[in-house]
């Protein structure tokens, strides 16, 4: 018996009440486990946020494959998009009619396994599987002791440079396993010169890069979980924030750059305005299509801090719902799907990093000779676990408290002391 609809009524959008047509149980008209002697086949609803074409031919293609070996257990795809996804699978839920198999992202999921509704995958995730996971990424999907998701798909964010403009300021382009902040601060400035900047950098939404990248520096912006968690904004939490302030002052960083999108400044990057940009790794693959015939480009190591080359994970990820009646035969197909190759190719269908290291060392291989995604794949090894994934009111202290208050110190209005007074008062009151 599970308590159910606590944390999740509260984020109910009024009015969206998008009623699936899916369901994995029989109450509803849904599949369920064929009588005796019967020779119909389980039917397993697998609910999927795939949108780009090559990454919803790559699940097609591991889903077809698993089929065409498994008779008796078949998987349908229910597309569905990201947008208002977290609304829709509120109503499936609450009304009984939630696929057998979901899609989403850590960051989300969590409300969803503390509410009761997604299967505890422990004892039916392989030790294989298990051993495959870097532990910050597994720690990721585990809610209370149980792992509620197989994690999938993930990124970095890199600094991708421009090979020629390093060279011709006499820069010695990195290649070791990581670079220091304290070298890209250094190549910045020796790539700074008249009509052209070091480093562009889009921190229109700079919240999710400062989270990410600050386990670098040791910070974690929050101890503790749920609605007990307490905010943390010390040395370790504001050092990047004062790495932009410093390098905005030094004048290496393009100003402009600053109140844009990571996407809007590589226009600028192609133009040969700023020598690096930070990024996203999936640009990779955008910067590949897009920059100019000719365009010498390169991934520089992953960053590194005085805690090592960190980043917080926030995977993709498939979890089953705990009302399926077919739990087991569920996470068999997760078992398949996030095998090697599968995830191998459904990771280069989206350029994103795989969560297991054996479809990392597949993927690079696939891709040997294509610019920067050795690099690309090898950060992430680094990926750790992010504590705000656990905080309950951490969207709500995203979105109104720390992105304007983070804008608002890049653009010089306050200093570092008024930034963690602004990000401590605004938890205080959000928690009051």
């Amino acid at each position: 018996m599970h308590t159910r609809g606590a944390s999740l009524a509260a984020g109910l959008t009024a009015g969206v009440l998008l009623l699936a047509a899916c369901s994995g149980g029989a109450d509803d008209g849904g599949d369920a486990a064929p009588e005796a002697g019967s020779d119909e086949p389980i039917t397993l609803e697998f609910q999927s946020l795939s949108d780009q074409p090559a990454a919803i031919d790559a699940t097609e293609s591991i889903v077809s494959a698993w089929n065409a070996d498994n008779p008796d257990v078949q998987v349908e795809i229910v597309p569905a998009g990201w947008d208002g996804i977290y609304d829709k699978l509120i109503t499936q839920f609450n009304g009984g009619a939630a696929p057998d198999i979901i899609h989403y992202e850590a960051a989300s999921i969590v409300p969803f396994a503390r509410d009761g509704y997604l299967a505890d995958l422990s004892e039916l995730m392989s030790d294989e599987f298990v051993a495959d996971v870097p532990e910050g990424v597994l720690e990721t999907v585990t809610v209370d002791d149980q792992v509620i998701a197989y994690p999938t798909e993930l990124q970095t964010y890199m600094v991708f440079a421009n090979r020629g403009l390093l060279e011709a300021a006499g820069v010695e382009v990195p290649t070791g396993d990581t670079m220091t902040w304290d070298e890209l601060q250094e190549i910045a400035a020796a790539t700074t010169a008249e009509g052209r900047y070091g480093m562009g950098w889009g921190l229109k939404s700079p919240t999710a890069t400062f989270m990410a990248m600050a386990p670098e520096f040791g910070g974690r912006f929050f101890e503790g979980t749920g609605a007990d968690a307490e905010l943390v904004v010390d040395e370790g939490e504001l050092a990047i924030p004062g790495i932009v302030a410093e390098m905005k002052a030094a004048g290496t960083v393009d100003p402009v750059s600053l109140t844009q999108s990571g996407s809007e400044v590589l226009a600028a990057f192609y133009a040969g305005q700023v020598a690096m940009t930070v990024q996203g790794s999936f640009q990779a693959a955008n910067i590949a299509t897009d920059a100019p015939g000719g365009f010498d480009w390169v991934v520089l190591p992953p960053l590194e801090g005085p805690e090592g080359a960190g980043q917080a994970a926030n995977p993709q990820t498939l979890s089953v719902n705990i009302d399926s009646e077919h739990v087991e035969e569920s996470a068999e197909f997760l078992e398949f799907f996030t095998q090697a190759e599968n995830l191998a190719a459904l990771n280069q269908a989206d350029a994103l990093i795989p969560a297991t290291t054996s479809a990392q060392e597949l993927m690079a291989q696939n891709l040997s000779g294509q610019p920067g995604w050795d690099v690309i794949l090898s950060s992430g090894q680094y990926l750790t676990d992010a504590p705000y994934l656990f905080v309950d009111a951490y969207a709500q202290w995203k979105d109104t408290v720390a992105t304007p208050a983070f804008q608002r110190f890049i653009a010089g209005e306050t200093d570092s002391a008024g930034l963690a007074a602004e990000l401590q008062a605004g938890w205080d009151e959000i928690t009051a």
